[in-house]
Parts: C-alpha cells; sequence; structure tokens
C-alpha cells in the first residue's frame, strides 16, 4: 500500500491503541499489524515521531517500567485531550472515506 495513505491516519489509529491501554513501541507496532492483516507494517522510524509529536501536542504521556525480562520500557498512555483529539480524528475520517466512496460510487454506477 502506498505510503502516503497510510499518513493520514496513523496518529488516529496510534491513540485508538492506546485508548484500550498503555504500550510500548514494539507493542504498537505488532498490534498494527495483527489488526490490520500486515497492511500496517510501521517501522521505528516512523512510530517514534508520531509518539513524540503527540507527546508534545499533550494527547499522549510516557512513563517507563521494568519489564519482567528486567529491561526498562517507555510506555505511552492516553490522555484526556488525546481522547478528545482521537474522537475529532476519527469524526474527520469517517467524513473522508464518506466523500471518496460516494465518488468511487459515482463513478462506478453512473459510469462516469
Amino acid at each position: 500500500m502506498d505510503k502516503r495513505y497510510m499518513a493520514i491516519g496513523t496518529s488516529m489509529l496510534v491513540l485508538k491503541l492506546l485508548e484500550e491501554e498503555p504500550l510500548y513501541g514494539y507493542q504498537m507496532i505488532r498490534l498494527m499489524e495483527q489488526r490490520s492483516r500486515n497492511v500496517f507494517q510501521l517501522k521505528e522510524g516512523t512510530l517514534y515521531p508520531i509518539l513524540h509529536t503527540l507527546e508534545q501536542q499533550g494527547a499522549v504521556t510516557s512513563f517507563q517500567q521494568t519489564a519482567d525480562t528486567g529491561k526498562i520500557r517507555k510506555y505511552y498512555a492516553i490522555t484526556p485531550h488525546g481522547k478528545k483529539l482521537l474522537k475529532e480524528k476519527t469524526q474527520e475520517w469517517k467524513t473522508y472515506e464518506a466523500a471518496v466512496n460516494q465518488v468511487l460510487e459515482h463513478v462506478v454506477i453512473g459510469g462516469v
């Protein structure tokens, strides 16, 4: 899939994952792959700038926690502002998706 299409909604998808529970980067990457049936295959170099931007916007916070393996991991959690942003981005996406579908359906049905 063209990466330009993925860029449109990636921050929304990251916020959606974090709405469920705090996660560290590798978890987000794997969950995104699993839930999208490998359509979304983010690299760390793509994910972390998104997370840093969301953190600067106050949409997520981060904290460190020691895993069972003894490794210290940085977890990210959604904030109340992030939940509001997710709601706004989700509505924007639905509007965009509906408009694209209307154009596609018109072309197919109308034969234009």
